[in-house]
């Protein structure tokens, strides 16, 4: 079966004494409780090794947000999945929209990327989605196969089911708007079956697919409710203990 998962992706936000403060909160919150999903929570890289030794990583799992397209070598200010790996962080966010916008990640990018993820035992949350422009012109289930095509299809069987899979409408992203109930699950299951196309029916069934995109404690319970949403990849929401416990527990 597959898992529920609340992922929680701080962005560039929190010094780290505010991140270790927010990480111990979450920790507190969730030591009496018994989460219905799977939680994580994407920090910093300033914030990893802290992090880790701070919080009950059996209870939370813990994140980076991004990982190098390089091994090791002369390349400064880049953070290697083996350096990720290291901290005891168990998870990387890849192919992020912001990452792809902003910092030009390509297709060939962000599959370098995975495949170095997987080799360092990280579990790869791999984001796609369209922007408003892709889905005005009801371009967005060719726009999300092609990135999981060109990212994703040349992985093994078994390596594509160790990944995590986070579907973002670009155009509801810090925006306020929110895909309805019945747009994600309808891109939701295109997505599963892209996924049995290639490797089958019964990885497709087991590979979690969360939906990202201004996710809340409103509206978080009727999205969960969809057969083929899995759970959450949670912004500005994440950032509070008040406001990301209720999306936990909309499971």
């Amino acid at each position: 079966m597959r898992k529920n998962i609340v992922a929680g992706n701080w962005k560039m936000n929190t010094t780290l004494p505010e991140g270790l403060a927010l990480a111990k909160g979450l920790n507190e919150a969730l030591r009496e409780r018994t989460p219905n999903c799977d939680v994580i929570i994407g920090v910093p890289f300033t914030h990893l090794a802290s992090i880790v030794a701070a919080i009950d990583t059996r209870k939370i799992g813990v994140a980076a947000e991004n990982a190098a397209d390089r091994a090791t070598g002369a390349f400064t200010g880049e953070v290697s999945a083996e350096m990720i790996a290291s901290t005891g962080a168990t998870y990387v966010i890849l192919g992020h929209s912001e990452r792809r916008m902003y910092y030009h990640e390509t297709p060939a990018i962000l599959k370098t990327k995975v495949e170095l993820a997987l080799a360092n035992q990280l579990t790869p949350i791999f984001c796609i989605g369209e922007v408003l422009a892709e889905r005005e012109a009801e371009k967005h289930f060719e726009v999300v196969d092609a990135q999981i095509e060109k990212s994703l299809f040349d992985l093994p069987a078994e390596d594509f089911r160790k990944l995590v899979l986070a579907y973002e409408p670009v155009w509801a992203i810090g925006t306020g708007k929110t895909a309805t109930a019945a747009q994600a699950q309808e891109i939701h299951a295109h997505i599963r079956q892209t996924l049995a196309a290639k490797y089958g029916r019964e990885i497709a069934e087991n590979t979690s697919i969360l939906y990202g995109g201004s996710c809340n404690a409103g509206n978080a319970k009727e999205l969960f409710s969809n057969p083929d949403v899995d759970g959450g990849l949670i912004g500005g929401a994440s950032l509070s203990v008040e406001k990301f416990l209720p999306i936990v527990e909309a499971f």
